[in-house]
């Protein structure tokens, strides 16, 4: 049974060790953050001011350098995890090397993202799970109605690890609220076991009630926080 509180995560999306704004999955045009949460866009700065706002468990980080193959941003991500000491972090850095993932395993509070989009396929994802457990978050990645990724990993429910993402690229960053049928769907095809969390396209606190309706146990934002639509 789902006994867990429902949790708001924030994220932050790092290339080049600057804070950047994602919108709609498209990378190559994201741009620097401006918030009123911090001065600047340096990322410790940034989470930070997630903090003034309300206190969370676990932060989101979005390593774009990684992601692009220009290399993980250690130094970022050791800068985050020594500035916030009580707090998890869940990284995607666009791998699903078991080298790589291990390197991060090394931080206890760091869980690794293993997104759809650059999974070989199913047996890489079972290897993951098997050598780190709870360690792996699944993130099933979508473009649109399409999922990026091997088709076996979203239609076969039973290999999922524990804690599963639905992200919905082209609604992050645009307004255009969340996709609450896709969400439901894999919420149904977790099952009770498994905690689902969205992301892309929360806009309000009618969202996140909505969300929770859907059955996910959680929902990673950042624009509705930059905006102050939602400050709680």
């Amino acid at each position: 049974m789902k006994t867990q509180p429902f949790e708001v995560i924030p994220v932050l999306d790092v290339r080049h060790g600057v804070a950047v704004r994602a919108v709609a999955g498209d990378r190559a045009n994201y741009q620097p953050l401006v918030t009123p949460l911090a001065e600047g866009c340096e990322p410790l700065a940034v989470a930070l001011g997630y903090r003034r706002l309300f206190a969370f468990r676990l932060l989101y980080v979005a390593d774009l350098d990684g992601i692009e193959g220009r290399g993980a941003d250690h130094d970022t991500l050791a800068t985050l995890s020594a500035g916030l000491p009580d707090t998890d972090l869940w990284v995607d850095n666009g791998s699903a090397a078991f080298a790589d993932v291990g390197r991060l395993a090394e931080n206890r509070r760091v869980t690794a993202i293993a997104g759809s989009e650059v999974l070989q396929d199913a047996s890489e994802l079972q290897r993951l799970i098997d050598l780190f457990g709870d360690r792996i978050v699944l993130s099933l990645d979508f473009a649109g109605d399409m999922f990026i990724g091997p088709n076996r990993v979203l239609a076969d429910a039973s290999r999922w690890p524990r804690r599963v993402i639905v992200m919905t690229l082209a609604r992050v960053g645009t307004r255009r609220g969340p996709d609450l049928d896709g969400i439901s769907d894999i919420v149904q095809r977790a099952g009770p076991t498994r905690h689902i969390y969205a992301a892309g396209g929360v806009r309000d606190r009618a969202d996140l009630l909505a969300v929770r309706a859907a059955g996910a146990s959680g929902v990673l934002i950042a624009s509705a926080l930059h905006t102050g639509q939602i400050k709680t």
